[in-house]
């Protein structure tokens, strides 16, 4: 029988079939999760795909027992799941568990943090985090933020503000506006410079060096060959690249950019964790230095998605993304309304979740995940120079590696080649969730290690899945030419 859709709402005479159904939920979901025993079932897009299309979504299954019966078999039952020790191949972290009971608090009561009259306190905690986060970076008393969707939107709106701070010197012709960012910056910054109408001149992109960090050298020469009439709008620094971890050095970088007087924005969406690190906080100087700052806190907070944050120095530049609507922000308001900051209108209280976690563990603990992740990254590096077909393109300063399979006398074209096959020979058996990536042209693989419950065992396990599968590739394709001989 069915419920009468007012008994689905939430409300105070439905609390107990509410409490009844979570109760459920987890139960279900916990259970399953007990039995993961590798990060992805192998499963190929068309028959899932078919188990997804054969639902009728017009005609409700009503008992929840079912629904969750069909939840496993449509999501769970090939659901990627990043707590697995098999699992390393994208930014992607495990949950703590603080967060998790917070997010049943976001979506239960389901407040907006777009206006005080959507959110009351949790307004004022997200700005209290917000204000946490600008202190740890060093940023003084006037930086503001906001959280926002992910690193993405986070340097999109530090490009906006960027802009806006920069168009006067161009007479508002922002063609004439120029950013710079290493060729291993992320590419939400080039997103963003198409998005803000910045033409397809724009982005500068500067070489690296050896390490993979934006090169000060290449910066201050591209600096000083911008054609005349155009202006360096910002300067996009990076803690923490996608694929090899690097941080760029980031006080040069600042020197540069303020003697120029350009935006200095540092992308520190994979290496802001460092901020809860009593180990390798040192890592992030010269960020202090920065004019804005992102941080992702869904990935080295440990945080669900979505959890990020634009942090900026000077808090009024913020104005460059408001808009008033007297129906919902007018000037004239005169309590916080965080719309004034965001890009966005209605937004999740996704504060709450670092604020529990905060209040439950301390960041210290925070910390120690983190530099956790990265000392098993650090001791994977090491055992990976000890084997003779192995190759490793850079030693990792966060926990992303990039290598490949490349036994002696294997030419580096074939290596190249071979990596790909790799890949996709692990995720045909979901036993290894590995990344891959090209570096100079060369197909490369790649582990992000963001698990820190991951045991040297387990990586020894992943690397032994690597070696063998590109044995077994090599070997397939010498019997092949030998029949074909």
């Amino acid at each position: 029988m069915h419920r009468a859709p007012t008994q689905e709402l939430f409300t105070s005479r439905t609390v107990d079939h509410w409490a009844e159904v979570l109760r459920r939920g987890v139960d279900h979901l916990g259970e399953r999760a007990r039995r993961v025993g590798a990060p992805h079932s192998g499963s190929s897009v068309e028959p899932v795909a078919k188990l997804v299309a054969d639902v009728d979504l017009d005609r409700p299954l009503g008992d929840v027992e079912e629904v969750l019966d069909e939840l496993g078999q449509v999501y769970l039952d090939d659901a990627v799941w990043f707590h697995d020790p098999g699992y390393v191949a994208h930014l992607n972290c495990p949950v703590v568990i603080p967060a998790l009971l917070a997010e049943l608090y976001v979506s239960t009561v389901n407040s907006s943090l777009d206006t005080w009259d959507q959110s009351g306190g949790g307004t004022l905690m997200e700005q209290r985090l917000v204000a946490w986060t600008a202190e740890r970076l060093g940023l003084g008393e006037d930086a503001d933020g906001v959280f926002t969707s992910g690193g993405t939107q986070s340097n999109l709106q530090a490009m906006l503000l960027a802009r806006a701070e920069a168009a006067p010197r161009v007479g508002g012709d922002l063609t004439r506006l120029r950013v710079l960012v290493s060729s291993d910056g992320h590419f939400s910054v080039r997103k963003a410079a198409d998005l803000l109408g910045l033409g397809p001149d724009a982005v500068v992109v500067v070489p690296v060096d050896e390490r993979r960090r934006m090169d000060v050298g290449a910066l201050a020469r591209e600096l000083d060959r911008l054609p005349e009439g155009t202006v360096p709008m910002a300067i996009v620094a990076t803690a923490g690249t996608t694929d090899f971890g690097a941080i760029d050095p980031l006080l040069p970088l600042a020197r540069l950019a303020h003697a120029h007087d350009a935006w200095f924005h540092v992308d520190a969406a994979y290496g802001g964790g460092l901020l809860t690190s009593t180990r390798r906080r040192h890592l992030l100087d010269g960020v202090e230095a920065a004019d804005s700052v992102t941080v992702d806190y869904h990935k080295t907070f440990f945080q669900p998605v979505s959890a990020s944050a634009l942090v900026v120095r000077d808090g009024r530049t913020l104005r460059h993304a408001a808009f008033h609507a007297d129906y919902l922000n007018p000037k004239e308001a005169v309590v916080p309304n965080q719309v004034d900051k965001s890009l966005q209108t209605t937004r999740r209280f996704d504060a709450l979740k670092l604020w529990t976690t905060l209040r439950m563990m301390g960041a210290d603990a925070v910390g120690e995940l983190f530099d956790g992740a990265i000392d098993l990254a650090q001791g994977l590096h090491a055992r990976m120079r000890e084997l003779d077909d192995v190759e490793v393109r850079v030693a990792p300063v966060l926990s992303a590696i990039v290598f490949r399979y490349r036994p002696p006398g294997l030419s580096a074209r074939a290596a190249s080649d071979l990596a790909p096959r790799i890949r996709a020979e692990l995720a045909s058996g979901g036993r290894a969730v590995v990344a891959g990536t090209k570096v100079d042209g060369e197909s490369w693989l790649k582990v992000t290690l963001l698990n820190p419950a991951t045991s040297p065992a387990d990586l020894e396990r992943v690397l032994h899945e690597v070696r063998a599968a590109g044995a077994g590739l090599l070997a397939e394709d010498v019997q092949q030419r030998g029949e074909v001989a």
